[in-house]
């Protein structure tokens, strides 16, 4: 436990043995962010943007959105006649993501395993850093809902923490995730993703201690 966490608390909630728990104190989460991605967080997640091949006109949906950051950065490259709703458990992080986002970026009370969204309503579903929190059993049920939400010929990015080798690499995860790495789902991935019906189109690791998957609803 870093010093930071120490004197001000644990951004995120209560944690058992499987997930990371809900993400309470929402500025608390953002310096933690700011200051784990050593001042290279813009870079690292504009970098995701590119990679989940968002473009204009897109309709994206971002499960486990947090506090906004993932859906705010790939909001800019959606315009014009694009959108982005992300969706969350939290309600602190819901409402601290509404006020700090445009108007094109809309956030809803909501879990993965049970979206209130109609069906084949999206172009590109997202998720960054979010799986980890999802229980394990409910993991394979929030992809077959992302699958659902997807428009035919839909795409999936989902990008997580891959395990650290290292202990500043474990310092830098545990500010971010919590409890949670000790149960990180990444080498499961790629298997819940096909098992939803998904077919996987790229994977790959980014710094630092990053890993994603993207993955395509097959078209009709």
């Amino acid at each position: 436990m870093g010093l930071g966490r120490k004197l001000l608390g644990d951004p995120h909630g209560h944690a058992d043995d499987s997930s990371g728990g809900l993400i309470r104190r929402a500025r608390m989460y953002e310096y933690f962010s700011a200051v784990g991605f050593g001042g290279f967080r813009r870079r690292v997640f504009d970098g995701l943007v590119t990679l989940t091949a968002a473009e204009p006109g897109d309709e994206v949906l971002d499960i486990g959105c947090g506090t906004g950051y993932f859906s705010r950065r790939t909001a800019r490259v959606v315009l014009p006649g694009g959108r982005v709703v992300g969706i969350d458990p939290s309600e602190p992080v819901i409402d601290y993501a509404r006020r700090v986002s445009p108007p094109h970026c809309s956030f809803r009370l909501a879990s993965a395993e049970d979206l209130p969204l109609a069906d084949a309503s999206f172009d590109l579903v997202i998720s960054s850093l979010a799986v980890h929190h999802i229980p394990p059993g409910q993991r394979p049920l929030a992809l077959r809902e992302a699958f659902r939400v997807l428009r035919p010929g839909g795409r999936l990015f989902i990008a997580d923490f891959r395990p650290p080798r290292n202990h500043l690499g474990n310092h830098l995860v545990g500010a971010l995730s919590g409890h949670a790495m000790q149960h990180n789902p990444i080498h499961e991935l790629g298997g819940l993703i096909t098992a939803a019906g998904f077919e996987i189109t790229a994977s790959g690791d980014r710094r630092p201690l990053l890993h994603y998957v993207r993955a395509a609803r097959p078209p009709l």
